[in-house]
């Protein structure tokens, strides 16, 4: 499975590539406001700088909702760096954005998925990859890595190549069950990433291994 950091700060990105897990950022306008970019010219700019680190997809989300301006706005994002995915929402105008865009050839990542009809919808209409937002789906008390599983199952029936993307992905609890359920990649904040590193046993191994070699060689 692969592993995308959810953010748009620069040292995170630059971190995750370090470790050596890093395939691919996602972004949207909240993250950008988080690290304080605004205006178009500044957010175009930080897209660019983040597709120069990172080696792999980095999907940008349009802020538009119209069929027009979907496309408009994609095809700019799309210019920006050869690996944007461009992020659309889940709305009839953007399903009809994406079968546009795609058949331009422009890579698109359907966003704001919550049921396995929706997915089948973005990937008809040639989405590279749908993301469902398992987290958010569990708020409504219905089960996150279950919507992954159909979804899973759908493309893999009809040979969909669409890739499916965990997002809303809250926990370290969460990576392991959507690699289990079969999502090709799993989105999140770089601290859950970090998280998976941490086990109280590898800390209590490593230190009674650390005491016994002191004990041996002083």
């Amino acid at each position: 499975m692969k592993f995308f950091v959810d953010t748009a700060n620069i040292d995170q990105i630059q971190e995750a590539r370090a470790l050596g897990i890093l395939d691919g950022v996602t972004t949207n306008p909240s993250l950008m406001a988080k690290e304080g970019i605004t205006g178009q010219d500044n957010i175009y700019e930080h897209y660019a700088n983040i597709c120069d680190i990172v080696n792999g997809p980095v999907s940008a989300e349009v802020i538009s909702t119209d069929f027009d301006g979907i496309v408009q706005e994609g095809r700019e994002l799309a210019s920006i760096r050869s690996n944007i995915y461009v992020k659309v929402p889940m709305i009839k105008e953007g399903v009809k954005a994406i079968k546009q865009l795609s058949d331009e050839g422009i890579r698109i990542n359907c966003t704001l998925v919550f049921s396995s009809a929706q997915a089948l919808l973005a990937a008809k209409a040639g989405a590279a990859i749908v993301s469902p937002f398992i987290g958010r789906v569990d708020d409504t008390g219905h089960d996150g890595v279950q919507l992954i599983e159909q979804i899973v199952q759908i493309f893999d029936t009809y040979g969909y190549e669409t890739e499916v993307l965990a997002a809303s992905v809250r926990s370290p609890l969460h990576i392991p069950q959507t690699a289990q359920a079969g999502a090709d990649i799993a989105t999140c904040p770089f601290q859950t990433i970090n998280d998976l590193f941490y086990h109280p046993l590898t800390d209590i191994g490593l230190e009674k291994f650390l005491n016994d070699y002191k004990k041996v060689n002083g």
